[in-house]
């Protein structure tokens, strides 16, 4: 029993891995984040500060498996605790071996299909970060992507175009589809609902967050990887506001109407909002 309990973790743990890796999990820390909608269709959106990646390097090393350590033993009648005898802790140290060997070799497994997935990155590799950076400097929108180590990226985006499709940021070219920090969605009635999953805390709609908060980070979300999130996310618009959640309401503005959210970990909610653009 001892050794199957540390197996079962080890599995559990690399399944919420494998499910973070094929999110390619992307996570803001400090920011600020506007989206300007107007009501013939037009929109711009912009996004600078920081996005972090959770690279695949880090989600390996929280499975990684420590020293050989005898586990107790206990007398098969009383089911008290004795000394373990040169056997047993031999059957243990095999068993461990053996779980060992398993493991970094479904590792290289998981590393070589992460790598056929993101489109020939391998995500543990030294020049990943700035493989990454250089297919983001080339998508539109992107006029500036800097590394600064540790998954961290200090980027500038900005776009504008009209509003005949939906709309989603960030995406990574060849890349699955990533978490959305902002999801804009149309309506054939002309109304378009703006959603912000990635703009809010773990215990509301960030679900990667949480998976990570579970597998050992404090409620301060203060796991490895996980910059602590601290923005606002703005939007204008002179077209009518059917419904949103921020805390104060619509405010006037000289484009119209603006909602403001302060994102960080006593935001209440996801933004949301929505909003009739065509007469």
């Amino acid at each position: 029993m001892a050794q199957a309990m540390p197996r079962r973790i080890g599995g559990i743990v690399a399944a919420l891995a494998c499910m973070l890796l094929a999110a390619c999990l992307l996570a803001p820390g400090k920011f600020a984040s506007e989206l300007d909608l107007r009501k013939d269709g037009r929109f711009t959106f912009s996004y600078t500060g920081e996005i972090h990646m959770l690279a695949l390097s880090k989600l390996a090393g929280m499975e990684a498996q420590k020293p050989f350590a005898a586990q107790p033993c206990h007398g098969e009648d009383s089911g008290e605790e004795r000394q373990c005898t040169a056997k047993e802790i031999a059957d243990q140290r095999a068993a461990w071996e053996e779980d060992r060997k398993a493991g970094a070799e479904r590792r290289k497994r998981d590393a070589d299909s992460m790598k056929a997935i993101f489109g020939g990155i391998d995500l543990s590799g030294p020049r990943a970060a700035e493989e990454i950076a250089q297919r983001l400097r080339r998508q539109a929108g992107w006029k500036r992507v800097d590394y600064k180590g540790d998954g961290l990226y200090d980027v500038e985006f900005s776009i504008a175009g009209r509003l005949d499709h939906d709309f989603a940021f960030p995406t990574i070219e060849r890349f699955p589809m990533s978490n959305a920090f902002v999801q804009i969605s149309t309506r054939a009635d002309g109304t378009v609902r703006v959603d912000a999953p990635g703009f809010a805390p773990a215990s509301n709609g960030e679900p990667y967050r949480g998976m990570a908060l579970g597998m050992g980070a404090t409620e301060k979300g203060d796991i490895e990887g996980f910059p602590q999130i601290d923005g606002t996310f703005v939007i204008r618009t002179d077209g009518a506001i059917l419904a949103n959640n921020t805390d104060e309401g619509p405010k006037p503005d000289p484009a119209g109407q603006r909602m403001d959210w302060p994102v960080n970990l006593r935001t209440p909610a996801a933004p949301m909002a929505l909003v009739k653009l065509a007469q």
